[in-house]
């Protein structure tokens, strides 16, 4: 493995830990509705549990009420049902055909709460980045120990990870800093 392979490959999978970071944070609940939070939920689809997005149509009437039109007659009241039972919170109403689900206001405390696990989040992302980091430098030591490169490229090796580290680490916090002030925005 060369000083470039190990470079391209700690990049991929630091970029890898960026996006489940971003993923996490998509899940985690703001006052406004967005229909990316019910992608977590299912429903059961004649015998298999499947995503509301694949039996329903999701989408915003307003900045915080979803709607889910089911796309045949009897899926509604489960829907409803994988909704109501989900760890979201959230309490939908039929009119007809469709399932209103109205986003509850968040308190100041719930708030707080969810700046702290966005807090986690960004810290466990910034462990992941570290340990490749780790990685990256143990593999440009060996073969270093293993005289396939020198002192010099060695030493260029770990300041070229270490820039991709702090790199990827900026955008976390950024990432971590505009969740906090959509979470905060009242």
């Amino acid at each position: 493995m060369s000083i470039a392979e190990i470079k391209k490959n700690a990049e991929a999978k630091m970029a890898k830990s960026v996006d489940a970071l971003k993923n996490e944070l998509h899940k985690i609940r703001t006052g406004r509705a967005h229909p990316g939070i019910l992608d977590q939920v299912s429903v059961d689809y004649y015998g298999s549990m499947v995503p509301i997005s694949q039996v329903a149509n999701v989408t915003l009437l307003d900045a915080r009420t979803i709607s889910v039109q089911p796309w045949e007659k009897g899926m509604g009241a489960k829907i409803e049902k994988a909704i109501r039972e989900s760890d979201l919170g959230l309490n939908p109403a039929s009119q007809g055909d469709l399932i209103r689900v109205p986003m509850p206001p968040l308190t100041e405390e719930r708030r707080k709460d969810l700046t702290k696990v966005v807090r986690n989040a960004g810290e466990d992302a910034k462990v992941a980045v570290r340990n490749l980091r780790r990685d990256a430098n143990e593999h440009a030591k060996k073969l270093l120990k293993d005289k396939e490169i020198g002192e010099d490229d060695e030493r260029r090796s770990l300041d070229e990870v270490q820039k991709l580290t702090d790199r990827v680490i900026s955008e976390i916090d950024k990432l971590i800093s505009g969740k906090e002030a959509e979470i905060l925005a009242v």
